[in-house]
């Protein structure tokens, strides 16, 4: 190659480069998209970028709106009726629109930062002294957000503690895939914990004489059991029933949430008797046992809220009440989370099996020796299966191991246990067959679970369950060996 040629090549590579460099440096970017804007440079933005719904102008606007619902200097019913135009501003909005209602809630309305650290440094240094108290209540002001204010005007107006409710039931779903927004979601269940509080709240009897829009309520919030029909909700109200629901002054019309009674004489096995819509309504002089065979929570925007400790207490309470002779409150719950659990854990209960039992269970499956889908499979049959089957032994006692044995973070990882076992309730019968629909089959292969809420023994079964250790009978006790 010639000195001519060696220069034009070497001229050529070198303008190559930095087009190739340009090149991978634009499939980088396109690679790996911008950040979203935070609200802060939206409003300082002229333009509007790709995927962002609202333009900084209206924006600003939409700022300044909720400024003037939170200004402190206006009066409650000023800034009510400031709230009143935002919620109808947003009853037309599309979702991304909302959500920039949301964004501007959580990253305009934020704690003083400054004040909070001077506010914390006082109390620090005012600690073990006469001027702790003060600093405490200073400190306790400062870390209020000018949120806190914007969303208690939110309530103001009629109909705004629904919008609050229904507006955090939109939010929840989108909280994983945008952090931005927990601020917002925290708030307003901090909100929520306090106007929810069961001394706020009145317990109510719904009947076959209650207004029929609040009677469809039920059919649309039952979450255990499906009302598959009028003549099924008649059962259910039937006079061997209550039926009991907590209601909120600012929600009148809306059960906050609800439970369904069976009064009979003994605890109960299955659910089928007391869906049974053609059984004749049971002797209440002969009720000795209340059974609890349907919580259901219907506003998914008080999650976190907890009101079934209380609405067990207040309904035992009013039951004793009108009926002196009943002794026993249990429950007959789903286990929804068995057969997932199980799925994921058979392996090692096979594993657990001594020589015998291994080799009963694969007799019984069909293949020795068996493996965890042998076990699985056989379980979907399990309404075809004896009492001395040993699929149905192991069924029972990994049932018993699962309520009694298995807890997350301390609690019980069920999420019906966790519920009733939190609220002082011991685990006290596993009940075959207990639940065959096809609902039943698919959450528990048909299993369903009492619990016992023994008055006596509430306290000591919940410091119980506090130390790690799950309430249960000698007969669920006795399925379950360490």
């Amino acid at each position: 190659m010639n000195a001519a040629s060696a220069w034009i090549s070497r001229s050529v590579s070198r303008l190559r480069a930095p087009a190739k460099a340009t090149k991978d440096a634009a499939e980088g970017a396109a690679a790996k998209p911008d950040a979203p804007r935070t609200t802060h440079e939206r409003l300082q933005a002229t333009l509007r970028r790709s995927g962002e719904a609202l333009s900084p102008r209206v924006l600003r606007r939409l700022l300044a709106d909720l400024q003037a619902v939170a200004a402190p200097q206006v009066s409650e019913l000023e800034g009510g009726r400031s709230a009143q135009a935002v919620i109808d501003w947003y009853a037309s909005a599309e979702p991304e629109e909302r959500r920039d209602l949301w964004l501007l809630m959580c990253e305009q309305f934020t704690p003083d930062a400054a004040r909070i650290k001077t506010a914390r440094q006082r109390y620090e240094a005012a600690t073990g002294t006469a001027d702790e108290g003060q600093a405490e209540i200073g400190l306790r002001r400062a870390l209020v957000s000018p949120r806190t204010r914007l969303l208690q005007r939110f309530a103001v107006p009629a109909g705004g503690m629904r919008f609050l409710v229904d507006m955090r039931a939109e939010l929840l779903p989108l909280l994983k895939g945008d952090k931005r927004l927990l601020p917002l979601d925290a708030e307003l269940e901090h909100l929520f914990s306090t106007w929810f509080d069961v001394a706020f709240l009145e317990l109510r009897r719904l009947s076959w004489d209650s207004p029929a829009s609040l009677i469809e309520k039920l059919i649309k919030y039952e979450a255990v059991h499906d009302i598959r029909s009028w003549a099924d909700l008649k059962n259910r109200l039937d006079s061997d029933r209550r039926c009991y629901g907590f209601f909120h002054p600012s929600l009148p019309n809306e059960p906050l949430i609800f439970v369904e009674v069976a009064l009979v004489d003994r605890i109960s096995a299955s659910i089928t008797p007391l869906l049974d819509e053609a059984a004749a309504p049971a002797d209440l002089s002969k009720a000795t046992t209340a059974i609890f065979y349907s919580i259901s929570n219907t506003q998914t925007g008080l999650r976190g809220v907890s009101f079934g400790n209380s609405l067990i207490k207040h309904v035992v309470e009013t039951l004793m009440a009108e009926f002196p002779r009943l002794r026993t409150f249990a429950t007959l719950s789903p286990i929804p989370g068995f057969r997932s659990w199980l799925a994921k854990h058979a392996g090692t209960v096979l594993d657990k099996l001594d020589d015998k039992r291994r080799a009963e269970l694969g007799r019984a499956v069909g293949f020795e020796p068996p493996q965890a889908a042998h076990l699985l499979g056989a379980a979907d049959k399990a309404l075809e299966l004896d009492a001395k089957s040993p699929v149905r032994q192991v069924l029972l006692q990994c049932a018993a191991h699962y309520l009694g044995r298995e807890l997350q973070e301390g609690k019980p990882v069920d999420p019906v246990a966790r519920f009733h076992l939190g609220n002082g309730a011991r685990v006290e019968r596993l009940n075959w067959a207990g639940d065959p629909s096809n609902k039943g089959l698919k959450q528990s292969f048909g299993l369903m679970v009492n619990y016992l809420y023994d008055l006596k023994r509430i306290d000591k079964h919940r410091t119980q369950l506090a130390q790690g250790k799950v309430p249960v009978s000698s007969e669920i006790d006795g399925l379950c060996p360490d």
